[in-house]
């Protein structure tokens, strides 16, 4: 099905990547005349490689800095430099192509850590306008329409449940069975891992066969649970849905009441095209969907769309945890197979007796491939060059295993996302400038379950560990970019509603990690995508009402 462009279509969803994909889904589904605009190319499963070049050092399937350059500072005081400080999918299906799948739900705490712990010196933590039984339906929806697999009431931390997962866990690896060994002798709670991959076949997908070149990577199997693969062909199988790729807005339209009217957009050949449309979704990402905002000043929005509060941008949270190595004696074998099997939640709650306030979740894993683990993986003491260092990569490759954390990030209005005023892109238009720096007490975090993690290791037997740096630089890109446009019930200290919808603009929704309130302990697809399936929920009813033309 294709529209014209000087026709309103009812709906307009700039990105297809996880929360675009299944906005587009949903209004699809419902009868509404759809057109989804994504900024990358249209791939299938035929295109994909085990090109680890490619995919791990090169931008295969995310943002080219080349093309549209990011630049990074510490602090508004700086001059901002060319950084690749974020990275994003840039292809219809977005990140979820080639993210590592874990699926975790947000905790019931989540939500309403403020009302739980109180302020925290430095940062602005507020309670989310939606409790987790607010999202709990639609979490389950997510579940069941994509695909996830999992063991529900392994994990003794998780909020309740409606439905268990649709599909077993996936089998166990070597460092699941290590790190489950290692923290039930601890007295810790190991669980599967939920992960949008399919054990089983699945909808018309197959199953899994462990190839090992998942994240980072698009799957040839169609066992990831991607947008690409679950939403995306139902939406556009209705016949009224238009997917149109490789097509780059820089700007959504206003009429004179204030209402959106249609985005213009750069297609494939650099052609500038305006289309119509009654109400907009805007799903492009933290960072990409605040940009968006900030082009689209008006004499009616001079700040930029939708920001009479002033926080288009503000309060970006981050990629925050560490990584930590161990040896082992015999084979593990992890280059085989998904990342993730097992993880433990025992830490994710904000303990005050710690001192400071944070928690993470910590999962076993193997991060890398051949080329990544020879230049990133060996210990700091490792040979750089010659036969000793070969010797240790054949010995290592195969012998070692990853904890890694994910820990909270507080939320700052000094960390933004906002428009470079020098450098531009391939198109002439502003770069994204990241402005972040930790707060102390995610710092503290990081180092103290870096502690638990070796702990772990040695638990588990390990021969040698060893840790990678936790300084910021260190550690770009962050690819969880959150809470640039935050949701509340204040258009005051918020951009959007409890719907998603946003306070200035009444036909116009944000839906994606720009949302958040707070980073939970990362993992945040499943909650964009239940806030995702929420969000159009509601737009589908205000439709029918007449309150979005």
């Amino acid at each position: 099905m294709t529209f014209a462009t000087n026709e309103a279509v009812d709906f307009l969803v700039l990105g297809a990547g996880a929360a675009g994909g299944v906005v587009a889904k949903e209004l699809a589904v419902a009868g509404f005349k759809v057109v989804v605009l994504e900024q990358g190319p249209y791939l299938r499963e035929t295109d994909y490689s085990h090109d680890e070049i490619k995919y791990s050092f090169l931008p295969g399937l995310t943002n080219d800095p080349k093309v549209q350059p990011v630049t990074y500072r510490r602090t508004e005081a700086e001059r901002a430099r060319p950084v690749k400080a974020i990275e994003y999918g840039r292809q219809v299906g977005g990140g979820s192509v080639h993210f590592t799948a874990n699926y975790w739900r947000f905790h019931e705490s989540d939500f309403h850590e403020l009302s739980l712990l109180g302020e925290v010196s430095g940062a602005d933590l507020v309670d989310w306008p939606i409790t987790y039984s607010d999202l709990e339906p639609y979490y389950t929806k997510a579940e069941y329409e994509l695909g996830i697999s999992g063991l529900a009431g392994a994990n003794p931390f998780e909020a309740p449940r409606s439905k268990p997962y649709p599909l077993p866990p996936m089998p166990v690896k070597s460092s699941g069975v290590l790190f489950d060994h290692a923290t039930r002798k601890l007295g810790l709670h190991p669980f599967p891992a939920p992960v949008a991959i399919l054990s089983q076949p699945y909808q018309g997908r197959a199953a899994c066969v462990n190839c090992g070149f998942c994240e980072s990577f698009g799957c040839e199997m169609r066992a990831k649970s991607s947008a690409l693969v679950s939403v995306i062909p139902v939406a556009e199988k209705t016949g009224n849905c238009e997917v149109r790729a490789e097509c780059y807005v820089r700007k959504i339209e206003t009429d004179d009441a204030g209402r959106v009217t249609g985005a213009i957009y750069f297609d494939h050949n650099r052609r500038e095209i305006f289309q119509r449309a009654r109400a907009i979704f805007v799903c492009a990402n933290g960072a990409e969907t605040p940009k968006l905002l900030l082009m689209s000043k008006s004499k009616r929005f001079p700040e930029g769309l939708a920001n009479s509060s002033g926080l288009v941008g503000k309060y970006l949270m981050w990629d925050n945890g560490g990584e930590a190595e161990g040896l082992f004696e015999h084979p593990l074998n992890e280059y085989k197979g998904i990342q993730v099997t097992r993880l433990i939640h025992d830490y994710y709650a904000s303990d005050p007796k710690r001192g400071f306030y944070g928690g993470g979740g910590i999962d076993a894993r193997f991060d890398f491939y051949p080329a990544s683990f020879a230049i990133n993986g060996l210990p700091p003491d490792a040979p750089k060059w010659g036969s000793d260092f070969k010797k240790m990569f054949e010995t290592y490759f195969t012998r070692t295993m990853t904890l890694l954390a994910h820990t909270t990030s507080l939320a700052q209005a000094k960390n933004s996302v906002s428009l470079d005023p020098e450098v531009k892109d391939a198109w002439g238009l502003p770069a994204v400038r990241i402005t972040f720096d930790h707060h102390p007490d995610d710092m503290a975090t990081m180092k103290w379950i870096m502690a638990r993690q070796m702990e772990i290791l040695q638990a588990a037997g390990a021969l040698k560990t060893w840790s990678q740096s936790l300084e910021l630089v260190d550690n770009l890109p962050s690819r969880h970019l959150m809470g640039t446009c935050r949701m509340g019930n204040d258009p005051r200290s918020s951009v959007v509603n409890a719907h998603s919808r946003t306070h200035d603009v009444p036909n116009l929704f944000l839906v994606d990690g720009s949302n958040f309130v707070t980073s939970g302990r990362q993992q945040p697809t499943a909650t964009i995508q239940a806030l995702a399936y929420r969000a159009a929920d509601y737009a589908i009813g205000a439709a029918k009402r007449g309150e979005l033309s």
